[in-house]
């Protein structure tokens, strides 16, 4: 029996004949003008791609063990977050994301009756301490593998203009872990750049340059197996954030093959801040369902979603429902779980994703000729391009191109907020003496909600 497919029977068409086809239709418009469009990052996006166009693509750039998802606990009292993780848990949380205020927290009452073996386990703390590491590494054991620590003192360097001691006893603490061969110890947050206004190439750059940074500094006692964890944020611009996360990988495989060191970087995608919104803030579930869809389709390993009301309410038992429960319904009632490659061969992502990694990689070559990235932090340089881009997103987003439902355009003018606020939700500048200018997160939104909150 001869085999027969579907479309034999028509003959391919090229990806000029399609264009041509195009143009007929436009009758007279100008193609380039009329369809084509460009990123802010300077990338033309055609309306169409096509297997003519293809261009090589990296393999592996995902996962390898399906995604977690994860739920955010603050933990200033040890006992009560741990009461809230194993009650996450039972809702269906499959790893566990720690906000860490004080060195002061009980570990073992903290990390009381959790399967450490089965459930990741994920560090954000506010202190850098080797002694409560090691209390940790030695806590967990034999599932030590399964615990983040996200330690990253030129991140706290750069977002708060201060490290956690000094330079030298930060790294001096970091250097005596590493002997000790911690696990999973070291992270770089490019969020902060993200949710500063820095556009994708930045990002990227800076997060490569800052891991550069201790790769540079730890090179003699990394192993083969080292692996650098990646906390991401992730915006609305739906492809291009997939792209991202596969670029972040394909840049680190870079970097990672001039150190000798074997394994992926782990990625943490959470959603931005940049684009939330206080009025009309149901739109949020909107941005982060979205949102967390391209992580997963990016190749995140873990996502840990914010609730819709985070900005202004301490703690919300429903919206902390609602904000695992967008991940869980991706996960078991979308199927985003049965594929960890879903974008591998999608024409336009993949232009995308080396369109991203090559313009990111020739401004890290330029960050490093210079010096590298604490060099240009101590200078500022890091921080006015972050300005300067943030800048030019505020003027879209003001003018209107930029468009955030129910906030710049299509507002609600019976929506009341003074009254519901429990947190400060706008930015909050305090003068203090600090070695740099730290990089400031600052959300679109917050001109206009602030001279609503006015108003009211």
């Amino acid at each position: 029996m001869s085999k027969t497919f579907l479309f034999d029977e028509f003959s391919p068409v090229s990806s000029k004949e399609w264009k041509q086809k195009i143009q007929f239709d436009l009758k007279g418009a100008d193609y380039n003008k009329t369809l084509v469009w460009e990123s802010p990052e300077g990338i033309k996006v055609k309306p169409f791609y096509h297997s003519d166009d293809a261009v090589e693509a990296a393999s592996n750039l995902t996962r390898t063990n399906g995604w977690s998802a994860a739920q955010a606990i603050y933990a200033g009292n040890a006992a009560l977050a741990n009461e809230k993780a194993l009650k996450e848990l039972k809702r269906g949380a499959e790893s566990l994301y720690f906000i860490m205020p004080k060195e002061t927290l009980n570990v073992k009452i903290l990390l009381k009756d959790i399967a450490l073996s089965k459930v990741p386990i994920y560090f954000e703390f506010a202190f850098l301490s080797s002694a409560y590491v090691q209390e940790i590494q030695n806590f967990a054991g034999n599932s030590s593998h399964q615990i983040y620590f996200n330690i990253d003192p030129i991140g706290q360097l750069a977002r708060i203009g201060n490290w956690f001691y000094n330079r030298e006893i930060d790294f001096k603490i970091l250097t005596d872990l590493t002997a000790l061969n911690v696990k999973n110890l070291l992270c770089v947050d490019l969020g902060l750049y993200q949710n500063s206004g820095a556009d994708m190439i930045q990002q990227l750059a800076y997060a490569l340059a800052h891991a550069n940074e201790y790769l540079n500094t730890f090179k003699d006692t990394l192993s083969a197996s080292f692996s650098m964890t990646f906390k991401i944020a992730i915006g609305s611009n739906y492809f291009f954030e997939i792209a991202k996360i596969r670029a972040l990988r394909l840049l680190w495989r870079s970097i990672a093959a001039e150190y000798a060191i074997t394994a992926n970087c782990h990625i943490i995608a959470y959603p931005t801040k940049r684009n939330k919104v206080l009025y009309d803030y149901n739109t949020n579930m909107l941005r982060t369902t979205t949102e967390c869809m391209s992580a997963v389709l990016g190749g995140a390993d873990t996502v840990c979603n914010f609730p819709y009301d985070s900005l202004y309410h301490k703690d919300n038992e429903f919206a902390n429902r609602i904000a695992l429960n967008q991940l869980l319904l991706l996960k078991y009632e979308s199927y985003f779980d049965k594929v960890d490659n879903a974008a591998d061969g999608a024409y336009y992502i993949e232009s995308i994703t080396n369109q991203l990694a090559e313009k990111a990689l020739l401004l890290f070559k330029s960050i490093e000729k210079s010096g590298g990235f604490l060099k240009e932090l101590k200078a500022h340089k890091i921080q006015k391009k972050i300005q300067e881009s943030s800048q030019k997103q505020q003027v879209r987003f003001n003018e209107g191109h930029d468009v955030l439902i129910g906030t710049n355009r299509y507002q609600n003018k019976a929506d009341k907020m003074k009254d519901e606020i429990e947190i400060y939700p706008f930015l909050k500048i305090k003068p203090r003496k600090t070695l740099i200018k730290p990089i400031l997160e600052r959300r679109l939104a917050e001109e206009i909600e602030q001279k609503r909150l006015e108003n009211e």
